[in-house]
């Protein structure tokens, strides 16, 4: 980002850093103690199982390119048609049953692993967008440079749990050498866990041979380290590249999310009950291969979608039928004994403004009440995906902390029930000088690094400064900040290593 104009800082700022240095250091993950929303009952299920399973048996789903994995059904009893595999009811069911129901993805760092699964909530960066956007410098196609910083804020930003994966796409590099320097960003510029990539076999394993240089190879051959998605090509295929993809991570045991991509009204009908009945159709079969090719490999129940605007034919985000659909198919994914991802922040407008802010809460907070499990696209996320946002990026992961402390109930604990407190303070008074309020003042409420809860005379002294210029200020606050995780300089070297052998051997393979 460019140099940002100095602003008056004060005791704010002070005690922003000092809130950010708390966060930093927060839990790897979130232990919900609220149960999740769920907007369908048990005849509705029945009714979405069984039209998921007269789609497999009647109408099948698409294989494509890998004569290996239709031979790899046929053999386990599935009805093979050239590329159209077709699945008896309860078929894909039954094969399912092997895969664990919680696992554990590894960071480098251990203390940074994150359970997926169960209770458990995480919250990860935006995936995918070829822009990127602040205010100062507007909208502009991603560099590795802008991976990097991206990698380094969500580093330090204790709401968001994960490294994510594509953060952006580093169109300075060239498409088949993009993968090594993203993993290698995600391995030294952070040390929380992070994805693999998916877009060719060769960059997957690529991906698992650099975790087993920073991690250890027994390590790796024996646990989950990598988080990997795979998209199914709505409705009902599943292409070559995907297929690869899933192959790889699966046979190496590493989590493979298996997250149908629907635009509701053109990749799905126009109704969420006839779109969850194909995206549970697509999920089954496919965990059901991950299954077949190496029993017990974590594999996960993943969704994206989003309803099309019916006038233009654009994506929407933020609308009550996305938020119905979580709340819906992971009531599915828990039947089916997975983990369940999906979508958080999502929002289509083009800067951080009232609608970004409005569309990405009402699609987080959808997410949070569903018990997602894995919301990918929590911060960051600009103009449906297309791009990523600077600022928006600390302003979804003040939100991401507004969730998290939402998820951990209400304490009623002896201390919690305050009864010294009144005794003290008796009838009249007031709590402020109260010994509890002292013991706990800093931990009572949640207090937000973006919102500004002054007077109006205090924000005028402080700059008059609207949100997204506060977020612009604590970016570079966090980028100047920022300090690299420890890694043993042979293990770093030896990923410097591989990255100039492999590059070369891509190269080569290029000419």
């Amino acid at each position: 980002m460019a140099q940002i104009t100095s602003r008056r800082s004060g005791g704010r700022r002070e005690r922003m850093a000092a809130r950010t240095a708390r966060q930093s250091i927060a839990a790897p993950y979130t232990m919900r103690q609220i149960g999740p929303v769920s907007l369908i009952n048990e005849e509705s299920v029945a009714i979405i199982e069984r039209n998921a399973d007269r789609i497999l048996d009647k109408i099948g789903m698409d294989f494509r390119g890998d004569p290996e994995t239709l031979e790899l059904f046929r053999k386990h009893g599935a009805r093979v048609d050239g590329e159209r595999v077709r699945f008896d009811p309860g078929w894909c069911r039954d094969k399912i049953k092997t895969a664990p129901p919680v696992f554990t993805q590894n960071a480098r760092n251990r203390a940074r692993s994150i359970q997926i699964g169960g209770d458990a909530q995480v919250f990860a960066p935006s995936f995918g967008s070829p822009f990127v956007h602040d205010m100062e410098n507007g909208r502009r196609y991603a560099t590795l440079e802008d991976f990097k910083n991206i990698t380094k804020l969500h580093h330090q930003l204790g709401a968001v749990n994960h490294s994510g994966g594509v953060v952006v796409e580093p169109v300075d590099i060239p498409v088949p050498l993009r993968h090594l320097h993203m993993a290698h960003t995600h391995l030294t510029m952070n040390d929380k866990p992070f994805m693999g990539a998916v877009t060719a076999p060769e960059r997957a394993r690529d991906t698992i041979e650099m975790c087993k240089i920073a991690m250890g190879e027994d390590f790796v051959k024996n646990n989950c380290v990598l988080y990997s998605v795979v998209n199914t090509n709505a409705p009902l295929v599943m292409d070559e590249t995907m297929l690869w993809a899933l192959k790889e991570y699966a046979r190496a045991g590493q989590c493979t999310v298996v997250s149908p991509f629907v635009l509701g009204g053109a990749m799905s009908p126009v109704s969420i009950a006839a779109t969850l009945a194909q995206v549970l159709a697509e999920v089954m079969a496919s965990v059901a291969l991950i299954q077949l090719i190496r029993p017990g490999a974590p594999a996960v129940f993943g969704t994206f979608f989003s309803p099309i605007s019916l006038k233009s034919g654009a994506p929407t985000f933020g609308t009550p039928e996305g938020t119905q659909f979580q709340m819906c198919a992971k009531t599915l994914a828990d039947r089916l004994g997975l983990p369940f991802h999906s979508v958080g922040s999502l929002t289509s407008s083009k800067i951080p403004d009232a609608q970004a802010g409005y569309e990405s809460q009402a699609q987080l907070m959808g997410a949070t009440m569903a018990g997602v499990n894995f919301i990918i696209h929590a911060t960051g996320c600009l103009e449906g995906l297309l791009t990523t946002g600077y600022e928006k990026i600390v302003m979804d992961a003040d939100r991401c902390a507004a969730m998290q402390r939402f998820t951990q109930g209400i304490d009623f604990s002896e201390a919690a029930q305050a009864m010294d407190a009144f005794f003290e303070i008796g009838p009249g008074g007031h709590f402020l000088g109260a010994q509890h309020t002292h013991d706990n003042f800093e931990t009572a409420f949640w207090m937000g690094n973006m919102s500004h809860d002054g007077t109006f005379e205090q924000w005028t002294a402080e700059g008059g400064l609207w949100q997204h210029q506060r977020a612009t200020d604590r970016v570079k606050q966090l980028l100047d900040g920022y300090e690299p995780p420890e890694m043993d300089l042979a293990i770093r070297e030896a990923l410097d290593e591989f990255i100039i052998r492999r590059s070369r051997e891509i190269e080569g393979e290029k000419t």
